[in-house]
């Protein structure tokens, strides 16, 4: 893998706290008017820019993406975001639940997303492409980094060890979510050849969370190429901000189903119907979660079922037809529920793990919904195995948490 240290934009000491956010696709515009309230400063000015504009206005106007411009010029005029005197590599840790995880973050190289050494395992949709590649071309800039995994290396684990026993440049925990951030410099020139060295051995990097982000900056990058008549290849539109996790220390979480009717059936009928694919067991009143892999918990009419899959319903040989969110899409989305396409049905929803289960019983007996569906979580192991044979996932398989504070760097394409 080839990647480079670059000077990053990154805010005053004392004003992180208040730049930072969460990224831009987890919270919707009103949420994000909601968190920046009256701070001028806030990263939402810059990646939801309609929150400067009148509630309703179209996010996809193109005075909102000026708009982003704008406030990005501005908070470099009035000195919320400064930029590095030199290139640096740097360590973003995130503590959450107790549990910390230790990213690098890296500019990686456009070509190896085109060639794909840096591996997917989701589709794009590409009107969300176009919304991202339109804030990457107007900022001339990666506001906000995407999230990337690499196979485990004991190297670099040590090298990040050697930083993060330094004094943090930031270190604070955000109010809402009770997260911690950690963030240090790696500008020692030897530590910065050998981490690029080692980087150069690494075969593949794998993308956890932020497809449309990847896709969005490697194709601005590949096009600003295109249209340089003296582009050598060096220049820093060629490469994209990434934080890179070894794989060891992520964690995938649930990612569950909800949906608004039983296609016709009453709830006796669709019970009966699950039990030609699964051992269905009624679990009463108390939450139930799913406690390995093929088993599923189904809250229906005030109950919670445990839905076991029976042996030769799915082929454990075969990377994509093992996960749960195939055999829960084929047996019960599609066959009973008559989903056919997860990305564009309306009568199903998804709800991040990070939510809990009481976020599914609430959303069923408000009436909103008629049954939900709890999944045992994907492993790492898995998306790593579906990557490097080329496939891909079904959609809405992965949750990633803690999600990438945006705010605490930023890269500029020139």
């Amino acid at each position: 893998m080839k990647i480079k240290p670059f000077k990053g934009l990154r805010p005053p000491k004392n004003l992180v706290e208040q730049v930072a956010s969460r990224p831009y696709d987890v919270l919707n515009s009103e949420e994000a008017r909601g968190e920046a309230g009256d701070n001028e400063k806030s990263l939402y000015h810059i990646i939801k820019p309609e929150i400067d504009f009148p509630v309703g206005i179209d996010e996809h106007n193109p005075k909102v993406y000026e708009k982003a411009a704008e406030n990005f010029q501005k908070f470099q005029d009035k000195g919320w975001l400064v930029p590095d005197n030199k290139e640096s590599y740097y360590v973003y840790a995130q503590t959450m639940n107790g549990r910390t995880q230790y990213g690098l973050v890296v500019c990686a190289y456009v070509d190896d997303y085109m060639t794909g050494k840096i591996k997917k395992h989701e589709l794009t949709r590409r009107d969300k492409e176009e919304d991202r590649m339109k804030h990457v071309r107007i900022n001339n800039a990666n506001i906000e980094p995407v999230f990337f995994a690499y196979p485990d290396n004991p190297e670099l684990d040590a090298m990040v060890k050697k930083y993060t026993e330094k004094m943090p440049e930031y270190d604070f925990v955000a109010e809402l979510d009770g997260f911690g951030h950690t963030f240090w410099l790696i500008d020692d020139d030897k530590d910065i050849f050998r981490i690029t060295e080692i980087f150069s051995q690494i075969p593949a990097l794998y993308i956890a969370d932020g497809h449309h982000r990847s896709a969005a900056a490697a194709l601005v990058g590949a096009e600003k190429a295109k249209q340089n008549p003296n582009h050598k290849g060096d220049e820093e539109y060629n490469y994209f901000m990434a934080v890179c996790f070894p794989a060891n220390q992520l964690t995938i979480i649930d990612y569950n189903r909800v949906v608004k009717d039983l296609n016709g059936l009453s709830e006796t009928e669709f019970l009966d119907k699950l039990t030609k694919h699964f051992i269905v067991e009624e679990k009463g009143t108390d939450i139930y979660k799913p406690d390995a892999l093929h088993n599923f918990s189904l809250y229906l009419n005030g109950k919670w079922y445990s839905l076991t899959a029976k042996p030769g319903t799915y082929n454990d040989n075969d990377p994509i037809g093992v996960l749960d969110v195939t055999i829960s899409s084929n047996l019960i989305l599609n066959e009973i529920l008559g989903i056919k396409d997860l990305r564009s049905d309306k009568r199903i929803d998804f709800v991040g793990g990070i939510r809990g289960l009481g976020e599914l019983k609430r959303r069923v007996d408000s009436d909103e919904m008629k049954v939900a569906l709890a999944l045992y979580p994907v492993s790492m192991k898995q998306l790593i195995d579906i990557a490097d044979t080329g496939n891909i996932m079904p959609p809405k398989t992965t949750w990633f948490e803690p999600k990438l504070r945006s705010g605490l760097v930023i890269h500029k394409l020139s």
